[in-house]
């Protein structure tokens, strides 16, 4: 319960601190006139941006999946305290500290390490660094940003070490995480299909399965690299859902910054149908669990069917705010009515 409360006070002064960066950005743009006069009502007012905060800390705190991670006793809190602490000190704008938690982070979980691209580009861009590979001062924050997050998780290994007296907690740990050796019924992806896989085949699976949570991370660095923040919550919402032990409490980790995004709601198209997925599944889980287990009218392929559907409700309300923030940025530069050369409505299409 302390680690939750530590991690929504952390969101608050985060998102806090992200809107006074922003709104900072978006007068600037008013004032130099860079934006066309028609999207002026994309923006966000003050009046609207000052409860977002406190709207994001709640969403943490209140969040029924919160709530069940507490009646659990779930270490997970522990994990987003120290990924929100991580988000907030970047925000901050302190590499040091920022490295810190993000090596205790993948300490904890080696999924966490993909959070180091939005953070490196965070950062270049908060010292007015252009990012650009041809870059000097771009490749020295990165080396130096590196440089700490290396040397702070080899530190917290040693001190493991010398605490144990032993290097078996890696892969006991580490391990544990990539092979997937326990196939305990759980709401992810992993559990169903490797206990029905065929030996010959599971190490190409799990390469296939573990791969998906560190290579989005490289086409939507390229696509985002200019709006890092958005990046962060697009890679946490990826980790919550294809790491290979989730919990309720990574989903509400990042469904915490959904407030964050309101400026999005006028162009999501599928939330709705999103939100009758997840709110179904989530009271269905429990429900098939106990006909499995208890009452034996039910089998795996039951539990496993809801498994499926809730993850991809997760996987559309992703796409569909990403899909919100790429129409929003067109918007921003080429008008909010778009029309053709002889002067009918356009119909924007992205790809």
């Amino acid at each position: 319960m302390i680690a939750d409360g530590i991690t929504a006070v952390a969101l608050y002064l985060a998102v806090r601190d992200y809107n006074k960066i922003m709104f900072r950005k978006q007068k600037y743009a008013l004032e130099a006139d860079r934006y066309p006069h028609d999207v002026v009502e994309l923006f966000r007012t003050p009046k609207e941006m000052y409860y977002i905060p406190l709207k994001v800390a709640l969403f943490y705190l209140l969040n029924p999946f919160t709530v069940l991670s507490c009646v659990a006793k779930s270490t997970c809190g522990l994990n987003n305290a120290v990924i929100a602490l991580f988000i907030l000190c970047t925000i901050k704008g302190s590499a040091f500290l920022s490295a810190i938690f993000l090596a205790l982070a993948t300490y904890q979980s080696i999924y966490p390490l993909t959070l180091f691209a939005p953070a490196l580009l965070f950062l270049v861009q908060r010292l007015y660094i252009p990012v650009s590979l041809r870059s000097p001062s771009f490749w020295i924050l990165a080396v130096q940003y590196g440089v700490m997050f290396l040397g702070s998780l080899a530190i917290i290994v040693c001190l493991s070490f010398f605490l144990l007296s032993s290097w078996d907690f890696i892969p006991s740990v580490y391990g544990f995480i990539l092979t997937v050796p326990d196939l305990t019924p759980n709401i992810g992806l992993f559990w169903y299909f490797f206990a029905e896989m065929f030996e010959h085949f599971r190490l190409f699976f799990l390469c296939v399965f573990q791969i998906n949570v560190f290579f989005y991370i490289i086409p939507l660095s390229i696509k985002l690299k200019e709006h890092p923040v958005f990046l962060m919550f697009m890679q946490i919402a990826i980790i919550s859902i294809f790491k290979s032990y989730p919990t309720v409490g990574d989903i509400a980790l990042y469904m915490a910054f959904l407030p964050a995004w309101s400026h999005l709601y006028r162009f999501l198209r599928n939330i709705f149908l999103v939100s009758c997925m997840l709110l179904i599944c989530s009271m269905l889980f429990p429900v098939l669990w106990h006909l499995w287990i208890f009452a034996g009218s039910a089998n795996s392929n039951f539990y496993y069917a809801i498994t499926l559907v809730f993850n991809v409700g997760q996987i559309l309300l992703v796409s569909d705010y990403f899909y919100a923030y790429l129409r929003r940025e067109h918007h921003l530069t080429h008008g909010l009515y778009l029309k053709k050369k002889d002067g009918s409505e356009a119909t924007l299409v992205l790809k």
